[in-house]
């Protein structure tokens, strides 16, 4: 099978701090509020090693039947202004897609500019590359809604 890749850009401004945004991006424990596409999905945690070369290991899926692995691994820490890992989706014992994931924050007083960019490969099919970017998008607006509940309103 053909490797099938995409990349994708996503940008917000959030009603958080650039510290506290961090937070709610990189901690493993934080990041199961807002990191499903609805809410009728979980992730939740299995390890978390929040430094480069650490690995964080959720489950995903279904609130009733989290059946993939998703595996983050960090590469660049720069606290409070950019994070690079890698999130592999494993599902059934094997690897469906890869993705190389930057975060870049920009501090607008009480407001932050969040700036993702996605590489995804698929090792499933190009069906695998629009799942992604919809789970992206999803997250995205947990995300927004999330930062709007705890933040400052914009």
């Amino acid at each position: 099978m053909p490797l099938d890749t995409k990349s994708f850009d996503m940008h917000r401004l959030l009603p958080l701090p650039a510290d506290r945004l961090w937070q709610v991006l990189t901690d493993a424990k934080e990041r199961e509020k807002w990191n499903g596409p609805d809410a009728s999905t979980l992730l939740e945690t299995d390890a978390a090693d929040l430094r480069v070369g650490g690995v964080d290991v959720h489950r995903f899926g279904p609130v009733d039947a989290p059946e993939f692995l998703v595996e983050t691994r960090w590469y660049n820490l720069a606290a409070p202004e950019r994070a690079v890992f890698t999130e592999t989706l494993i599902f059934g014992g094997e690897a469906v897609s890869t993705s190389l994931v930057t975060y870049l924050l920009e501090s607008k007083g009480a407001q932050t500019a969040l700036n993702i960019t996605v590489a995804v490969s698929s090792f499933s099919g190009p069906d695998t590359l629009d799942e992604v970017q919809h789970g992206w998008a999803g997250a995205l607006e947990t995300l927004t809604s999330f930062a709007q509940s705890i933040g400052q309103p914009t």
